[in-house]
């Protein structure tokens, strides 16, 4: 698989070379980024102590990868305070959050490396790691099987394999099943996940079911007070904070049709919407205008009257803190829903689509407890909400279940690091 892999890679790659290289010179986030990915430079960027420490290499896809890998970088810088840990990650928005949320726990940030076999040894021999972490996604042959062959312990953290993944991981077993097979541990979020995996024919001890990491995320308040107070700036005062969070096109119009029905019998509500893609920002303003509801963005930073858009990366769950009660987007459409621990944490009564796919474990644990609800439609939606903007006692009741619902699962960071020290005591 592996020789085919760069068989592929060898034939192909002077062939594509003029056409990428127009891509990447005619795009800003290509042109500034890739030259990194390519190693040029590595050792001003990537510089090596005299005393060799140990060394954590963790790399995450985007952002929601990086927020989620923040409790574990806290673990491991607490646990070893005097490794060394590069943080690496694939997108420019990545990048981006992963410079803000980092700069206490990471030595450095880096873009991560393409996975071309020259570029991956470069890499390799300048960071020496000790202990490879990869958060939930991302996965590159190259850099997996260098990992393996010099002995370095492999973990894929916050693993979560959906159905649609697993489809695709069996008509493709050839490629991805030695590639998982190459992992020390494969640490899954759910039961669900690890039989999954299993179902390829890994081998059981090798797949360790953990938790999600976001169960052990704070309440994001202290960390960013100083975000919480720009935005708090741009609410009116004395408003019931209904955020919708990580919404998909089609999904607004469902929430802004709710949001007009309960408006007529609760002025003081106010809707935050956070679309899962900020470039989105300006068409959601026109949606909201039609709507009858002029819309204010994050970045405007002025009053908004009704609505309010956050236009901006990695502020969601602090926006939280604000809130009183969410919605999950992904869920009305048919994406798999997202995470709904942040919300919850926050204590928040959490509504969500049927398409919860991706997280059914926390969504029904969510559920059981009398802490969530799932809505079809925007009548649905207004109707399940309207007991709880009656009652603020009911709601606070409902989302103090959310939040004692997730803190009676934290401790995976815990259960990451005891496997994480094990593996490294093994290796010495």
């Amino acid at each position: 698989m592996l020789f085919l892999y760069n068989l592929l890679q060898l034939l192909l790659l002077p062939i594509l070379a003029p056409v990428l290289a127009l891509v990447v010179l005619g795009r800003a986030k290509y042109r500034h980024r890739t030259p990194s990915r390519l190693g040029w430079g590595i050792r001003n960027f990537l510089t090596k102590p005299e005393e060799k420490r140990l060394t954590f290499w963790v790399h995450a896809l985007s952002v929601g990868e990086t927020t989620s890998a923040v409790p574990l970088l806290e673990g491991i810088r607490a646990a070893w305070p005097e490794s060394k840990i590069i943080f690496s990650v694939t997108t420019r928005s990545g990048r981006r959050v992963a410079n803000r949320v980092m700069h206490d726990l990471a030595d450095i940030v880096i873009n991560s490396p393409f996975d071309i076999l020259p570029v991956v040894l470069r890499f390799y021999n300048r960071i020496e790691p000790d202990c490879y972490i990869l958060v939930e996604t991302d996965f590159w042959p190259n850099i997996l099987h260098i990992m393996h062959r010099r002995g370095v312990p492999t973990l894929l953290v916050n693993g979560r394999v959906s159905d649609e993944a697993l489809a695709g991981y069996r008509k493709l077993r050839f490629f991805f099943a030695p590639m998982f097979a190459s992992f020390t541990a494969l640490c899954l979020q759910t039961t669900a996940d690890s039989e999954k995996l299993k179902s390829l024919g890994l081998p059981p001890e090798h797949l360790h079911t953990l938790g999600n990491l976001k169960f052990d995320t704070m309440a994001q308040g202290d960390k960013n007070s100083a975000v919480l107070e720009e935005i708090s700036r741009l609410l009116p005062a004395g408003r019931t904070i209904f955020i919708a969070g990580s919404t998909h096109p089609g999904e607004e119009k469902i929430l802004l049709a709710s949001f007009a029905l309960l408006k007529k019998e609760f002025p003081k509500l106010f809707l935050i919407l956070a679309p899962r893609h900020v470039t989105r920002a300006v068409e959601l303003q026109k949606i909201c205008a039609r709507a009858g509801f002029p819309a204010v963005l994050r970045t405007d930073e002025e009053k908004a009257k009704d609505v309010l858009i956050l236009n901006t990366i990695g502020e969601l769950a602090t926006c939280y803190m604000l809130g009183e009660i969410s919605f999950v987007g992904g869920s009305l459409v048919k994406n798999g829903g997202h995470n709904p621990i942040e919300p919850a944490l926050a204590g928040h009564p959490v509504f969500f689509g049927p398409s919860m796919e991706d997280f059914s474990e926390i969504t029904e644990d969510l559920r059981r407890e009398g802490a969530a609800t799932t809505v079809h439609n925007a009548g649905e939606l207004a109707n399940f909400m309207r007991p709880l903007l009656v009652d603020k006692q009911k709601r606070h009741k409902a989302g103090d279940k959310a939040r004692q619902c997730v803190l009676r699962q934290q401790g995976v960071i815990k259960r990451h690091l005891d496997l994480i020290r094990t593996f490294l005591n093994t290796k010495r």
